[in-house]
């Protein structure tokens, strides 16, 4: 018996808990789905007996992206579907013809969390019927209907040993380049064509004054709590380990969600991050601290017009503040993030259905474009979950073979950062079902 949909995925945190809401609804529509990550080891079975019907990607680029995501998975599919989760870009990324998909990309569907990035889309000749506009998936979980799925402060306070009587401050952080040597900034420029060195700077001197106002007015305010919720990349920063030893109202934690934060807190702040989209769906507002301008070329597009805390005078007087005004105007975030009566969940579902039932309206696997099987891949990743079941690191290869233990090890690395385990995805299932369920007569 064949599959209906295979949804694949590349980031736990950005996206698994929406990928559930979205499987718990097509599930209860009487469809079949399954959870595959990208770099999961290839499966016979869909490529034969359970072949799905319509590939959901995470992103879908270009024609490597297709061979990549859909036929090195499942061979020919025709009906394929891109969430497409990286939708906030800079100025210069809208521009570019990387981000406006290239080659048969645009014969997917290419999902558009608003109209101006569906206006983007349509302007670099993305045919009308692949751009629709289905709303933001992960937005939903902030919605009335959802009432009751977060905890409250006092539940997650206790949880991470705060006070639920003080002042709950959250700071959302996004210098990922915060704690790189210029090493690895070379490194990674190297790899991705692109010069991060004075963007990199931008990460250190910010974050180092940021820190500087925290730790000044924590001195001066024992009776708030500050959380500061570091960016995946931020997992080794001596100054944030230092600011936590100094102050005891000081917390880097990466534990729960964002959305969690953000429901629970009484005062918000944030640099860059597009978590600011779900402060706002949240109901909540919030500041957004520039102790020093941001490169064009990496500020989301969102921030455009923002309204900017630059001093740490400006950040005191903030942090007294109580009802800010939303810091970004109203057009510019449901421009990006369509609100809608109906869940975008319930959008998404209804668009994978249409397309389920019928025949695509453009082949993605059409010439020009010719798919090729990439066996080293196959055979690496095989191995890779193997060495992961067992636990062996491909570091201890290092003295014998430099090469293969720094091949392996990056894939290792991302294998493990993708794993979620039954147990955490039966408890997500759990939680996230009554809030399905209650939404429809069944």
């Amino acid at each position: 018996m064949s599959l209906d949909f295979l949804i694949l995925y590349e980031h736990v945190v950005r996206e698994y808990e929406s990928l559930l809401l979205l499987k718990l609804e097509l599930e209860r529509r009487g469809y079949s789905v399954a959870i595959h990550q990208l770099l999961d080891r290839k499966k016979l079975k869909y490529f034969t007996w359970k072949k799905p019907k319509v590939v959901v990607s995470s992103c879908m680029y270009d024609d490597e992206a297709i061979n990549s995501h859909v036929y090195n998975n499942v061979g020919v599919c025709r009906k394929v579907v891109n969430l497409h989760w990286e939708q906030m870009l800079s100025d210069t990324q809208e521009a570019a013809p990387w981000f406006n998909f290239n080659g048969n990309a645009k014969k997917c569907v290419q999902t558009c969390w608003g109209e101006l990035t569906r206006q983007r889309l349509l302007a670099h000749d993305v045919p009308s019927q692949n751009c629709p506009v289905t709303g933001a998936v992960m937005m939903d979980f902030l919605r009335p209907e959802f009432q009751g799925y977060f905890k409250d402060k006092a539940q997650l306070c206790k949880e991470f040993g705060l006070d639920p009587d003080k002042k709950l401050m959250l700071y959302i952080s996004s210098f990922g380049y915060g704690s790189m040597s210029e090493q690895e900034v070379q490194e990674l420029s190297k790899m991705a064509g692109e010069d991060f060195t004075q963007f990199a700077r931008t990460n250190r001197e910010s974050m180092a004054e940021t820190l500087r106002w925290f730790d000044q007015y924590l001195g001066d305010h024992p009776e708030v709590e500050l959380v500061y919720r570091r960016h995946p990349s931020e997992w080794n920063s001596p100054a944030l380990d230092a600011l936590q030893k100094k102050r005891p109202h000081f917390h880097v934690i990466f534990a729960d969600s964002v959305k969690q934060w953000i429901v629970a807190a009484d005062q918000i702040f944030i640099w860059m991050s597009t978590a600011i989209a779900e402060v706002y769906f949240a109901g909540k507002s919030c500041h957004i601290l520039r102790p020093q301008p941001i490169e064009h070329e990496y500020d989301p597009v969102i921030y455009k017009g923002g309204r900017y805390v630059e001093t740490y005078e400006a950040f005191c007087q903030a942090a007294g503040q109580e009802n800010a005004p939303f810091p970004i105007d109203k057009a510019m975030i449901e421009g990006y993030f369509d609100k809608s009566e109906i869940p975008s969940y319930i959008r998404m579902a209804d668009l994978l259905e249409d397309v389920y039932k019928n025949e695509p309206q453009d082949d993605p696997f059409a010439p020009p474009f010719r798919p090729h099987f990439n066996l080293l891949k196959f055979c690496a990743l095989v191995g890779i979950h193997m060495m992961y079941a067992v636990h062996l690191n491909p570091r201890v290869f290092r003295r014998i073979c430099p090469p293969f233990a720094d091949f392996a090890g990056r894939i290792y690395g991302y294998v493990d950062k993708a794993h979620i385990s039954r147990e955490e995805v039966v408890r997500m299932e759990n939680k996230i079902r009554p809030f399905v369920q209650g939404s429809h007569k069944i």
